[in-house]
């Protein structure tokens, strides 16, 4: 097996580059699916192990050179990532609040974030914690009337405001805030109970704060409706204003990347600077005969991005965006090849040393696979062939190119699809087909159009550039909104298993990272996880963690909910991991439910088995003998209260005790399964399991 290992390594071509920033995110990856300290140990343990018992058996030998050399580097890149976001959990992750609570906070305002599509803007305090009087971070929400001018970074601001821990999961596969908000260090967040006092105010924050809002405002003075809130997002990193049914429609055509300033924007921005510098340095014969005008141009580049970044407010994905373009530009400076898959896992690498976190999450996941599956595809043979300079008339060059630009939308779709399912449960079928159209549009027309359309509003004439922004705004939206509407636009899935997206992993990094025929053989792990993703059960009941909530499958077409809920965020999370687009129905309403004010009861089949449902929708008393008689005929009693001894149904009883213990549920009862929340979240420092 080692002389296999070693032949391969030798002959097959492989640059060890990528497979390098590879391991250090496996991990951290790791950290992140062991279960606490002791894993973690023995894990980092484990990869020394491995270091020390290949230099024991094959050090000096040279028939064995790579591979000890890959085993090693392995090792201690695997160690290195558990250490790395390790130590960045200890040293940013806030504790959350004990309890809920309402309590009178002064703080000092670290950020505002406005956003009037919700009539709220976001206030980030830096306050104390009213308990204990420790120092925390916490994010109110304060009504867009309340919102005084002066409130800005900086501020001291005194309110009442009602604050809740970060909240966990409401069921297996949802949302973590809990864990985002660990590594963004807040304590609580919460809303307003009552008016805000400005007790210190500041000149109006930060200049590039001041800024950021003065151009957001402008660009959507200039621009009114749906097309203004989002060239205000370009121009500025606002996206507060963007109209959620616009959101939606991007989101369902494969276009939501667009609104987030990232990797696309700012290789635009970056890319027209390095152009145009290099294009105005030349006119000059001197300067081109006496300076490296590609060192120089790259320099100014950095500062457009670097500038642009500071500007859109410095988010973490613009911030790992900039970093990212920054070593492409060293790599022009220095007469590199720009976009080589080594150059893409230098810059995952240095992203993930400073934000290991971001690893685990969509857009670091999206922007990354993107511009590998690019790479790849415009590093393999048959595309270089495809793509090589011939003679040919114009006609069937642009025929070239638009193949070109289609191929290129369906391997990136395809790249992003499970990892969009995974994290959204839902994929737009036809954003291969859209962002073919839509990423030219935005690239080439909008922004340059903003651009000029802010240059030429210093001497006031940019109201006709600012008509033509908000044509090809319109156009984008229409795109979105007709790609989103049409049948089967939107596929929906249930939580994707780790085994499934592990595989799907597995299968992409090998058919990019490997050369030759040996990449072929990632076609197979992508294969049997594509076949795993379609036969993806649906979870016959899905229960939130405050056992309010339950949803329930199978029974046709729509989802079944205990409750109505006015609450948007409940009913997708509801809907989305059932894999159900249409409207819930009210168990009240269902005909073969039985429904009391205090309780629902129905039977369901599932695979040959009648399986009887109690499940509470009061908190008013009920006798024990009446309790105990209707619960020893139920399979499941689920309730959002404690329930009594005397309850014993014949199979699960998942009432508030149970559910602080385990968080969500999502039950499979064919397989007689039961996956919690609590399963996917061990001893890390955000779950607030009992």
């Amino acid at each position: 097996m080692a002389d296999i290992a070693e032949a391969h390594l030798s002959y097959a071509g492989l640059d060890r580059g990528p497979w390098l920033a590879i391991a250090f995110a496996a991990g951290i990856a790791a950290w992140f699916w062991l279960d606490g300290p002791a894993e973690w140990i023995a894990a980092l343990a484990a990869c020394g192990m491995l270091c020390l018992g290949v230099l024991a058996l094959w050090k000096g030998e040279e028939a064995r050179a790579h591979l000890v050399t890959a085993a090693v580097s392995v090792g201690l890149l695997v160690a290195a990532g558990i250490a790395v976001i390790w130590l960045r959990s200890e040293l940013v992750g806030a504790r959350p609040l004990d309890r809920p609570m309402s309590a009178q906070i002064t703080g000092r305002i670290l950020d505002r974030i406005d956003q009037p599509a919700e009539d709220r803007v976001r206030l980030v305090l830096a306050t104390r914690n009213p308990d204990t009087g420790e120092a925390i971070k916490v994010r109110v929400n304060v009504p867009t009337d309340e919102a005084q001018p002066g409130m800005t970074e900086g501020a001291v601001v005194r309110m009442r405001a009602r604050l809740m821990p970060p909240a966990s999961p409401m069921l297996p596969g949802a949302y973590d805030f809990a864990r985002a908000a660990w590594f963004q260090g807040f304590a609580a967040t919460g809303s307003t109970q009552g008016e805000v006092e400005l007790v210190e105010e500041t000149p109006g924050g930060s200049a590039i704060s001041r800024l950021q809002r003065w151009l957001s405002a402008h660009v959507r003075s200039q621009l009114t409706g749906s097309p203004g809130t989002i060239a205000a997002a370009y121009a500025s990193g606002d996206r507060g204003a963007i109209d959620e049914a616009d959101d939606i429609a991007m989101r369902d055509s494969g276009l939501t990347h667009l609104l987030s300033i990232g990797g696309m924007h700012l290789s635009a921005l970056m890319a027209a600077a390095y152009l145009l510098a290099m294009r105005f340095l030349a006119l000059s014969p001197w300067l081109a005969l006496r300076v490296r005008l590609p060192v120089i141009a790259a320099g100014i580049a950095a500062l457009a991005g670097i500038g642009y970044t500071l500007l859109t407010g410095s988010e973490v994905p613009t911030v790992r965006s900039c970093v990212a373009a920054l070593l492409v530009l060293v790599a022009l400076a220095m007469g590199r090849q720009p976009l080589s898959l080594r150059m893409v896992a230098a810059a995952a690498f240095v992203v993930l040393l400073l934000w290991p976190e971001t690893l685990i999450g969509p857009s670091f996941q999206m922007s990354f696979a993107a511009i590998i599956a690019l790479v790849a595809l415009n590093q393999c043979a048959p595309m270089r062939e495809f793509m090589r300079p011939r003679e040919e008339g114009w006609l069937v060059r642009a025929g070239r190119n638009t193949v070109l630009l289609l191929a290129t939308g369906i391997v990136i779709e395809l790249a992003l699809m499970p990892i969009v399912l995974l994290h959204f449960h839902r994929a737009g079928i036809y954003g291969a087909l859209a962002n073919v159209i839509v990423i030219p549009l935005t690239t080439f027309v909008t922004m340059p159009l903003i651009a000029i359309a802010l240059l030429f509003d210093l001497v006031g004439l940019g109201a006709p550039v600012w008509w033509l922004t908000g044509k090809s705004l319109e156009l984008m939206l229409w795109i979105a909104h007709f790609t989103a509407s049409q049948p089967g636009s939107v596929k929906l899935l249930p939580q994707m298993s780790d085994g499934t997206f592990a595989l799907f992993l597995a299968g992409g990094l090998w058919l990019a990272f490997w050369r030759g025929r040996a990449r072929l053989l990632g076609l197979g792990p992508a294969s049997v996880a594509a076949l795993m993703m379609v036969m993806t059960p649906v979870p016959d009941l899905l229960v939130s963690g405050d056992g309010r909530h339950v949803g329930i499958t199978g029974e046709g077409d729509r989802l079944l909910m205990l409750r109505t809920t006015r609450s948007s965020f409940t009913r997708d999370n509801l809907t989305e991991l059932a894999g159900a687009s249409a409207e819930p129905i009210p168990l009240a309403e269902w005909p073969l439910a039985r429904c009391s004010p205090d309780f629902c009861s129905l039977t369901i089949r599932r695979d040959g088995r009648d399986w009887n449902l109690l499940m509470s929708r009061s908190n008013r008393y009920v006798p024990l003998d009446d309790l105990r008689a209707a619960c020893a005929q139920a399979d499941i009693v689920i309730s959002d209260r404690w329930l009594p001894r005397v309850c014993e149904p014949r199979w699960l009883k998942a009432d508030q005790r149970m559910l602080r213990e385990t968080g969500g549920l999502a039950i499979d009862l064919s397989r007689g399964r039961v996956q919690t929340v609590a399963d996917s979240q061990g001893s890390h420092g955000w779950w607030r399991g009992e």
